[in-house]
Order: structure tokens, then C-alpha cells, then sequence
């Protein structure tokens, strides 16, 4: 399994029934990038942990942080974590033994690991224990992350922190094929690509619903732009409303994602966070635009949910992003160039929003939820497979 090159594996996963796969097996998922605002991860796992459900007869439990100890047996479990100040509601265990004994008495025949942080060491240690496989999941880029707050030095270090960190796991998932790159590039090894998906059911244009710009005050005839998503330095949300201030009427800019509803600008306003996934599509649907001005995306989730709901999108052209969006379903512009953005903007609106709408459903539809977890699922039975000996004799070689 280890490997001294990435390979990019993103074969079309075959839908056989999984119910034949290996029962009783307890999947663990370990992550601190899951709080009650959080997005993409948390759709990731809540959706996943509904389809094991639904589509096989083996167990998962989501092992997160919390403000105290709590969950069901097999669902979503809170370990009792420090609040991290200014943190969007994400919290930091910090009683690493608590959280290593937790985790151990789950029983777990997998780990996949959600974040590169010491969770994911604890994990580690938990697994070379009982000698099961462990998976990570890259959603998160620190390498870029480290290399835009502290230059050159800060992207080598995340480089050598992140080729340590996951040459102890027996399987590197990147969610796009820029994060195996990146990946491949730090030198890691053993990276395998695995797209997420979308409810293309929840998240579709008939959810459109003309009532919410009565609703919120905005012109009927407004050219109704919109992103969603975590407020976050990364998400480059102050770009968005320089855009639409310099884009002024009749363009107007909907956030949705903060922590209440209200007017920032004459046409910027801001609206809390959707946590019901119907309600998220309800707006998207009913907006004509979507906007992501974010540089450091390892999928873009919301971009493909938006574009399910049958949005034109105008994207950053950085990360993920790029390989999602294109001119046959939107624009693209420069990242972090706010005045791009606007010429980006105005030259969307200078073509058919309803032709580009149409294929970027088209383009979503082409990502779906079945599809990913059955290449996921077929890539944990591998693993599983796999004696106590193989996985020893493996690790040793790696």
C-alpha cells in the first residue's frame, strides 16, 4: 500500500449493492473541523453517516469535539474540548489520553482521519495498537494555508509537517486532483483521489423560491448574487463586498453564513447560517449568481451545490475551484483581485444565465453521492482485507 510515488486513482466506482461487504465492521471518523456552523467536513460525514445507514450493514461512529461528553452509541459523539476563541465554534481536545481511551474503546476496524492536526496523531497511535488501517482524509490545505501567513519557510515546514504526518497512514485521500499534486509535491505517497458529491434531489431549481427577496427587503429586479459559506479570512469574503460596492445597483449580495440577519451595505446583506440543507438550496435556488472569491478550496462543496440548484458561477481561478468552473459554466477571475471579480462579473451577465445554468446542473449531476461513497466504501474493504501481518509488513516497508 505504501508507495514511493502518489498514484491518482479516479476510476468511475461501480454501484454494485454493498450490503454483501463485511458486517459488523465499525468505521470511526476523528476530526476537530466540525463544529455547529461548519460546513463542507460536516456534510461530508453527516452525509456519509446517513448513506452507510441506508446502503450497508456495518457501523460509524463520528468522534468529534464538544462542549461536553455526549452522543448516541453509533452516530455523532462529543468529546468534551476547550472552545478555541474567535474560532467560528470549532474546539481543541486537549486531554489527549481521554481522547486516545475514547477512541480505543469505540473498538474500530478503520479510522479515517478528517484533519491534520493531533487528533490525527492520536489516531495513529490508537490504530498501530490494535493494527487496523487507518485512512486520511486531506480536507483541509495547510501546506497553502502556512505558505500565505508565512511565506516560503512556512510552506516547507507545513511540507515536511504533512509528508511526517501521513507517511504513518495506509491511505492519503485528496479530494481534487490540485490537493494530490500538492500532496504528491510535499512527498507523500500513497494519495488517492476521491471527489465528493451533492444531493442533486435537496439541492435542485425547482427549490427556487420567489418570496425571499420580499421577504429580505430586495428589489424584484435585482441581479441577486450570492455565496455561502464560513465568514473566514480563507474565504476571501471581504473581495465579495468590494465587488458588489463597486458593482453598486442594481447588483445585490447576499452572505449567507453569519451569526444573524441584517444590512451591511445597501446591497449587501448578510443571513445566518443554514444548517437544514433544503433551506441552504431554498436561497441558492432563488439567487442568480453564485460567487466564491476563496484561494485555498480542496473541493468546493457549496460551488457544486450551487451549481445543482442550477446557479452560474463565478469563481476564483485557485485551489479546487478551477476544476470545477469553467467558461461553459461561468467566469473565473484572479484571485484576490476584487476589480477582476467585477469585470467577472459584468462580463456573466453580458451572456445567457439561463444556458449556463442548465449545464452547470448538467455538470453537477455528474457528481454524485452514490458514486463517491461506493468508491469510498470499496476503497475501506480493501483495506480491511488486508491481514494483521500484511498491514505490519507494509508499514515496515513504507
Amino acid at each position: 500500500m505504501r508507495q514511493a510515488a502518489a498514484t491518482f486513482a479516479h476510476e468511475r466506482p461501480s454501484l454494485r449493492p454493498l450490503r454483501a461487504g463485511p458486517i459488523g465492521r465499525h468505521l470511526v471518523d476523528v476530526t476537530m473541523l466540525y463544529s455547529p456552523t461548519s460546513g463542507g467536513v460536516r456534510r461530508y460525514l453527516l452525509t456519509k453517516h446517513d448513506w452507510l445507514r441506508r446502503h450497508t450493514r456495518v457501523k460509524h461512529t463520528i468522534l468529534v469535539p464538544g462542549a461536553e461528553n455526549s452522543g448516541l452509541p453509533y452516530g455523532v459523539m462529543h468529546l468534551a474540548s476547550l472552545a478555541l476563541p474567535m474560532g467560528d465554534g470549532y474546539r481543541v481536545p486537549v486531554r489527549m489520553r481521554a481522547w486516545r481511551e475514547r477512541l480505543a474503546r469505540l473498538t474500530p476496524d478503520l479510522i479515517e482521519v478528517g484533519d491534520p492536526y493531533h487528533v490525527a496523531w492520536q489516531a495513529l497511535e490508537v490504530a498501530k495498537r490494535r493494527n487496523i488501517p487507518t485512512v486520511a482524509f486531506c480536507h483541509s490545505d495547510v501546506i497553502t494555508l502556512a505558505g500565505s501567513r508565512f511565506g516560503a519557510a512556512g510552506r516547507r515546514g507545513a511540507s515536511r509537517y504533512i509528508a511526517r504526518l501521513y507517511s504513518g497512514f495506509d491511505l492519503v485521500l485528496a479530494p481534487s486532483a490540485v490537493v494530490a499534486r500538492r500532496l504528491a509535491a510535499a512527498g507523500v505517497g500513497n494519495v488517492e483521489i476521491q471527489p465528493l458529491g451533492v444531493d442533486t434531489a435537496t439541492s435542485t431549481p425547482s427549490a427556487c423560491d420567489p418570496g425571499i427577496r420580499l421577504a429580505l427587503g430586495i428589489p424584484v429586479d435585482a441581479r441577486l448574487l450570492v455565496f455561502a459559506g464560513r465568514m473566514s479570512v480563507e474565504k476571501r469574503v471581504r473581495d465579495l463586498m468590494a465587488a458588489a460596492r463597486t458593482l453598486g445597483r442594481p447588483y445585490h449580495l447576499l452572505l449567507v453564513g453569519g451569526p444573524s440577519r441584517r444590512r451591511i451595505a445597501p446591497n449587501i446583506t448578510l443571513l445566518e447560517y443554514q444548517q437544514d440543507p433544503r433551506q441552504l438550496a431554498r436561497i441558492l435556488a432563488s439567487c442568480d449568481v453564485f460567487l466564491h472569491a476563496g484561494d485555498q478550496e480542496t473541493f468546493g462543496l457549496v460551488v457544486l451545490e450551487a451549481m445543482a440548484c442550477g446557479l452560474p458561477i463565478v469563481a476564483a481561478r485557485s485551489g479546487a475551484l478551477e476544476e470545477l468552473v469553467d467558461v461553459s459554466v461561468g467566469e473565473t477571475f484572479c484571485a484576490r483581485d476584487p476589480q477582476d471579480l467585477v469585470m467577472a462579473v459584468d462580463r456573466l451577465y453580458e451572456r445567457d444565465l439561463a444556458v449556463l445554468g442548465r449545464a452547470a446542473r448538467r455538470r453537477a449531476e455528474s457528481y454524485s453521492w452514490d458514486a463517491a461513497f461506493t468508491q469510498l466504501i470499496g476503497r475501506y474493504w480493501r483495506l480491511m482485507a488486508a491481514s494483521g501481518s500484511t498491514l505490519r509488513e507494509v508499514r515496515r516497508v513504507g
